[in-house]
C-alpha cells in the first residue's frame, strides 16, 4: 500500500486522516504500549509491520526501544527467546494478527516447554468483528484461544487500561512464577483510540519462598545421606555455588539437565555433567538414597528414558507447584524459587563433612565420566572432534546456540562448560530451526559475548531466511553448519528400527552459495584442524559468516 492510499481494514480506515475514529498525530492506544513496554525496561523488540500494527510502529518513532525487522514471525520468536535466554530478560514480539500470530506459534511452544519469558504482543480484528465471521483480514475465529494452550496466559485488551493490567500479570509471572511466554492482542480500533493514560510498571511480585522447617528437613536428609544425587534444572541454573556447596557439604554428584549446562563448572570434581541421557550416570540416580531435585521436571528429553528408576526419597523444590505431584512423586515437596532454595538448603548444612569424606564420590564420579567419554562411536568421534574444536577457538563466556541436530546431542554430554547460559538449545519442544535467529537473539542482547550458531543441514533450512537479519544487524556471528546431507537422526532411527529410508535425504541446495547470496562471508574447513582458525577469523569479523563442516562420514 503506498503513502497516499486508504484501505477499509477489519472496519477500521487505515491511511487516511482517522483510523478507529481517533486522529493520526495524537497519543494513541498504540503509542501507550511502547511507552508501557520502556517503563518495564524493555529495549529490544523482533518484529515485521504489517497494515495491522501500524499505530505500534508509530509509537516506535522517537521511543528509545530498538526494533530489529526479521524476516518471518517465527524468527522473531526464536530471536526473543535467545535474547531472553542470555539477558534473564523477557522477550518481545510484535506481531500482526492471524498469520504473524500463528507463525510464531512454534517459538511460544518452544519457549513455554523450557521455561523462557517472552512477551508476545500482537494486533487482532477490529472489536465489532471479533468472532463474528465476517472475513475480514488475517480473521482468526478465535486468536487468542490459538495461542492459550502456549503460554501462561493469553489476553485480550479492549482498553489501555486492560494493556496496563495484562502487562503487570505478565511481569508477575517472569518474577514470581514459572516464566512462560505471554500474549497480549488488541483489536486494531482500540490501538488507534487517543489515550492520555500514563504508563508506568508494577512493583515485581515475590517468588514463593521456603520455609524454615522445610528447610530443616531438607538439610536433614541430605546431611543423613549416604549417596546423594541432585538434579539441577533450568530452574537453578544461575545458583551454581549454592548447588556446588550442597555436594561438598553432603558428597553429593551433581547431574544437570540441558537448561542448566555449565551452571557448576564440569571441571569441579563432584559434577558429573549433563548426562542424564547416559545410562551409567541414570545409575547413580537409581542407587542413590537421596536426590535433590532442584528446578527441574525430570523430563524425559533430559533422560531419553520414559521414567527414571529413582531408588532413593526424593525431594522436589519448584517454582511450579503442579511439577511437585507429577509422575515423580516426593518425600519432601517444597513449591519456592529453586536458588533461593539451594541457597538456603547450603546454609542449613554447616561446615558438613571433611573434604575426605567426599573424596571417595569424587573418585566414583570420574570413574563413571571416563566410562562414557573414553569410548565414543564412530559418529560422536568425528561430533566432538569439531565440538573440542569449537570449544578451543571460544572464550568461556561465549554462548553457543544450537538447533535439534546429532551434533548438538554429542555436545550436551562432550561440549566442557562451566558458566550458565552458555549452550542454549530447544530442548522440551525440540524444534527444527532454532539456532540461527535465537543466536541473533543472543547477540543482541549480549553484544560483548562471542555467539555461535551450532545448526545442522535441515535445520537451517527452516529459518535461513534469517541470514538477512543478521547481515542488516551486522552481527559478528559465526554459523557453523555440520552438513550430513540429510535428517540424519531419522535416518539413523529408520535404519535401527528396519524402516525403508523415506523422506530424509533430500537434495540440499548449494549453502556456501547461499549463504554469500544473503551477504554473509563463508568458510569451508577441510576438518577439525582446519575449523579453530575458520572460527577464529570469523569472531573478528563485524558481520555473520556460515561456516560449512561435511560429516565425512555421511553418505554420498
Amino acid at each position: 500500500m503506498s503513502a497516499g492510499d486508504t484501505a477499509i481494514v477489519g472496519g477500521a480506515t487505515v491511511g487516511g486522516a482517522t483510523v478507529g475514529g481517533a486522529t493520526v498525530g495524537g497519543a494513541t492506544v498504540g503509542g501507550f504500549v511502547i511507552r508501557l513496554l520502556e517503563a518495564y525496561g524493555v529495549d529490544i523488540v523482533f518484529g515485521m509491520p504489517g497494515v495491522h500494527t501500524l499505530e505500534l510502529y508509530r509509537g516506535l518513532e522517537g521511543a528509545s526501544i530498538r526494533h530489529v525487522l526479521v524476516r518471518h514471525e517465527q524468527g522473531a520468536g526464536f530471536a526473543a527467546d535467545g535474547y531472553a535466554r542470555v539477558t534473564g530478560k523477557p522477550g518481545v514480539c510484535l506481531l500482526i494478527s492471524g498469520p504473524g500470530v500463528t507463525n510464531a506459534a512454534t517459538p511460544m511452544g518452544q519457549a513455554y516447554s523450557d521455561s523462557v519469558p517472552m512477551i508476545v504482543i500482537s494486533s487482532t480484528c477490529s472489536s465489532d468483528s471479533l468472532g463474528r465471521g465476517w472475513g475480514t483480514l488475517h480473521e482468526v475465529t478465535d486468536q487468542r484461544a490459538a495461542s492459550a494452550p502456549l503460554t501462561a496466559f493469553s489476553r485480550t485488551a479492549f482498553s489501555a487500561e486492560d494493556v496496563s493490567d495484562a502487562m503487570s500479570q505478565a511481569f508477575a509471572v517472569f518474577s514470581a512464577g514459572r516464566p512462560r511466554p505471554v500474549h497480549i492482542e488488541i483489536p486494531i480500533d482500540v490501538l488507534a483510540r487517543s489515550c492520555n493514560l500514563k504508563p508506568a510498571a508494577a512493583a515485581p511480585a515475590a517468588p514463593p519462598a521456603a520455609t524454615e522447617d522445610e528447610i530443616g528437613q531438607a538439610a536433614g536428609m541430605l546431611g543423613g545421606s549416604e549417596s546423594p544425587v541432585l538434579v539441577v534444572g533450568g530452574g537453578a541454573r544461575r545458583a551454581g555455588p549454592a548447588i556446588a556447596g550442597i555436594a561438598e557439604k553432603c558428597g553429593a554428584a551433581i547431574l544437570t539437565t540441558v537448561a542448566a549446562k555449565g551452571c557448576v563448572p564440569d571441571a569441579h570434581p563432584l559434577h558429573l555433567g549433563c548426562m542424564l541421557s547416559c545410562p551409567e550416570a541414570r545409575a547413580l540416580l537409581r542407587d542413590a538414597d537421596v536426590v535433590l531435585a532442584l528446578g527441574t521436571e525430570l523430563a524425559g528429553t533430559d533422560s531419553w528414558v520414559e521414567r527414571l528408576d529413582l531408588g532413593g526419597r526424593l525431594i522436589r523444590v519448584d517454582i511450579d507447584p503442579a511439577k511437585l505431584t507429577d509422575v515423580y512423586p516426593a518425600a519432601l515437596a517444597i513449591c519456592a524459587d529453586a536458588g533461593a532454595t539451594a541457597a538456603r538448603i547450603a546454609a542449613a548444612l554447616g561446615s558438613g563433612r571433611a573434604e575426605a569424606a567426599w573424596a571417595e564420590a569424587g573418585a566414583r564420579i570420574a570413574r563413571v565420566r571416563s566410562q562414557i567419554l573414553d569410548h565414543p562411536d564412530a559418529l560422536a568421534a568425528r561430533h566432538q572432534a569439531v565440538l573440542d574444536a569449537l570449544r578451543q577457538a571460544l572464550p568461556e563466556d561465549a554462548v553457543v546456540v544450537t538447533d535439534m541436530t546429532q551434533i548438538a546431542y554429542t555436545g550436551h554430554v562432550g561440549f566442557p562448560g562451566s558458566r550458565p547460559d552458555c549452550w542454549l538449545h530447544p530442548n522440551g519442544y525440540g524444534t527444527l530451526g532454532y539456532a540461527l535467529p535465537a543466536a541473533i537473539g543472543a547477540k543482541l542482547g549480549a553484544p560483548e559475548r562471542p555467539v555461535v550458531a551450532l545448526v545442522g543441514d535441515a535445520g537451517l533450512l527452516f529459518t535461513v531466511q534469517e541470514l538477512a537479519t543478521a547481515v542488516d544487524e551486522g552481527l559478528c556471528l559465526p554459523i557453523l553448519l555440520w552438513n550430513n546431507d540429510g535428517l540424519g537422526q531419522i535416518r539413523d532411527d529408520m535404519i535401527a528400527q528396519g524402516i525403508a529410508e523415506i523422506g530424509v535425504s533430500p537434495r540440499n541446495p548449494d549453502y556456501i552459495a547461499l549463504a554469500r547470496a544473503f551477504g554473509c562471508r563463508t568458510a569451508a574447513p577441510g576438518g577439525p584442524e582446519e575449523l579453530r582458525p575458520a572460527l577464529e577469523d570469523a569472531l573478528a569479523h563485524s558481520g555473520p559468516t556460515l561456516i560449512e563442516m561435511r560429516d565425512p562420514g555421511a553418505r554420498p
